[in-house]
């Protein structure tokens, strides 16, 4: 063999063993440092499933279930292990149509490949059993278990709430949630999230190729267990909530009752309402539809805390403390009442002539008394040099009061009503208006508006005679001990204690000898004051507000019926009726309840 052949030999010898080298090295790298085809190859065998925890449970103050859950089954898909599979079968089982399927499955590979979406949400349990059957035919499918929420009482829908599927947008903003998880959209679900939804949990299961599931990875120790939702303890009462809602069937309105020494809601009645159940599982979207084109009833508009009314009558009683608070009045200040309150051309008719003082202008609601009175706070110009500065004032009072502004507390949606600005009356009557412009602003009518739960808040001042805290729903959060501390402090409003104990003995007398007659209770010393607030669409509204009993009061309670004439005629029975259910658990005057229920 000459020397350049072993030369030569030498040079292929050493060009195979280079190549040889270079694949051992790749297969080394592609193997043992590149992690990614092991992932791709694990993803062919192991499937993440994500573990949705139970949301928390809802309870009302006596330990009574409001909300609890139901096992449910959501279909996923993971865009990138789809394959070929029959789309008309597939549409059978899910009850929905080709061009629906196709939809959702192009929005789920929009939104991520890798990332399992939602296409079929909270199956029933035979829903799933019968697809879990079928499921090894469709790959790039399977079934992840979800609870849903299910309510054993048909009450208390818009302070409850309802959860629905979160979008991007919310997406973006919390990383915890995923497309196709649920957030509470309303009430005491949307405004504790945070302590209901829990955590999430993580299974890893071996899947075979024909998508079906052969038990988990590493017999389960790499899985985390999901964490249930903080149970919550709610202030309602669900007895009182359920004969609230019995009372104001067929009736447009809102029932507020609160507990004054604490701020806890024990009854908040909006009617028109609805079932909760009907916004749970895969039928919500078509409920939803339905009862937000419900344009007769409104049955999901929340008129408890959303819908403004003029207060009427019963704002009396707050310009009734604000004239006494500014020297305007003292307890034997007396007004003579000529059946009106007369300005030029125009009076404000009053049902009641002859003389009186504060606590019998509380008593009889005369019309002419607080014009006087609300005319006088605005035209003292010893005090105040301009009808601005004196106006500015008297609503600085009426904030203070919980009118005009918002509660923050948890109770989401909240409006805060109408008490016009200075600003807004200098632009509509060109800086030119004194006390009898707005007079009617004294008697509760003109521009002022105020919600149902303001009112009822209202009446926890005078209860309270300085103070109230805020009106709020949930009692306690994880265990029934475990109070909620967010809503414990005193919020003083700008009147002295004295003056209150003045519009309560007129409140008294209008149930003992007043407009408030229908409101008495046997045994039980109610104070009320009844109210009409005029509607420009039709029928005025019946209203009215009471604290029972007197002394130590336990309950002050709001009642508005639209379209139903006279304060005393339907606002007082209810109110009366809610207030003697809760004081003795029972009503004696059956009569009355009868009739009211079948108004």
């Amino acid at each position: 063999m000459s020397q350049q052949f072993q030369k030569r030999m030498y040079i292929i010898m050493g060009i195979i063993v280079l190549v040889l080298l270079t694949y051992i090295i790749r297969l080394f790298q592609l193997q043992v440092l590149d992690p990614s085809y092991r992932r791709s190859a694990d993803k062919n065998a192991l499937r993440q499933i994500t573990e949705h925890p139970a949301r928390g449970l809802i309870y009302d103050r006596n330990d009574s279930l409001l909300v609890y859950n139901d096992a449910a089954y959501d279909l996923m898909v993971v865009p990138n292990e789809l394959r070929a599979f029959d789309t008309l079968e597939l549409c059978n089982l899910l009850e929905i149509s080709k061009e629906e399927l196709l939809k959702r499955i192009d929005k789920a590979i929009k939104w991520s490949r890798m990332i399992p979406s939602l296409i079929a949400q909270q199956m029933s349990k035979e829903d799933y059993g019968y697809l879990q059957e079928k499921l090894h035919r469709f790959p790039g499918f399977f079934v992840q278990n979800r609870t849903l929420r299910h309510y054993p009482h048909p009450i208390a829908a818009h302070i409850l709430g309802y959860v629905g599927e979160v979008d991007a947008n919310m997406i973006e903003r919390d990383p915890y949630y995923q497309m196709g998880d649920y957030i509470g959209f309303s009430g005491i679900e949307k405004a504790y999230e945070n302590e209901l939804k829990g955590t999430k949990g993580r299974r890893i299961v071996l899947v075979d190729v024909h998508n079906r599931e052969r038990g988990s990875y590493k017999d389960g120790e790499d899985d985390v267990k999901p964490v249930q939702g903080t149970s919550i303890w709610s202030t309602l009462d669900l007895s009182l909530q359920e004969y609230g809602e019995k009372l104001m069937q067929n009736k447009r309105g809102s029932i507020v009752a609160i507990e004054p020494s604490t701020g806890e809601i024990l009854c908040i009645v909006s009617s028109p309402s609805y079932d909760p159940n009907l916004l749970v599982g895969n039928v919500r979207s078509k409920n939803y539809f339905q009862l937000s084109q419900d344009t007769i009833r409104y049955p999901l508009f929340n008129r408890a805390l959303m819908a403004m009314y003029p207060p009427g009558s019963t704002f009396k009683l707050a310009n009734g403390l604000i004239a006494l608070q500014e020297g305007i009045l003292t307890p034997s200040t007396v007004y003579f009442c000529p059946g009106g309150y007369n300005m030029g051309s125009h009076t404000v008719a009053c049902h009641h002539s002859g003389s009186v003082n504060v606590i019998g202008a509380v008593q009889h609601s005369c019309n002419t008394f607080f014009c006087k009175s609300y005319y006088n706070i605005l035209s003292n110009r010893s005090k105040y040099p301009t009808i601005q500065k004196a106006y500015q004032a008297w609503k600085d009072y009426i904030n203070s009061m919980g009118f005009g502004v918002k509660f923050q507390s948890d109770l989401p949606y909240e409006l805060k009503g109408i008490i016009p600005s200075v600003q807004y009356f200098d632009k509509k009557y060109h800086r030119s208006w004194n006390g009898n412009t707005v007079v009617s602003m004294g008697i509760g009518q003109g521009e002022a508006g105020t919600t149902p739960m303001q009112m009822a808040n209202f009446m926890a001042i005078i209860a309270n005679k300085g103070f109230y805290y805020k009106p709020h729903v949930v009692k306690a959060i994880g265990t029934k001990n475990t109070p909620n501390t967010r809503f414990s402090d005193r919020i003083y409003v700008n009147i002295e204690p004295r003056h209150f104990e003045t519009i309560m003995q007129g409140m008294e007398m209008a149930v003992l000898a007043g407009t408030a007659r229908s409101a008495k209770i046997e045994g039980i010393n109610v104070l009320g004051k009844t109210g009409t607030a005029q509607n420009p669409h039709g029928k005025d509204h019946s209203v009215f507000v009471c604290i029972a009993p007197k002394e130590n009061p336990k309950i002050v309670v709001f009642v508005l019926v639209e379209n139903a004439g006279f304060g005393a005629t339907v606002a007082a029975p209810i109110a009366s009726l809610i207030t003697e259910f809760y004081l003795k658990r029972e009503v004696k005057r059956k009569d009355l309840e009868e009739r009211i229920i079948n108004m």
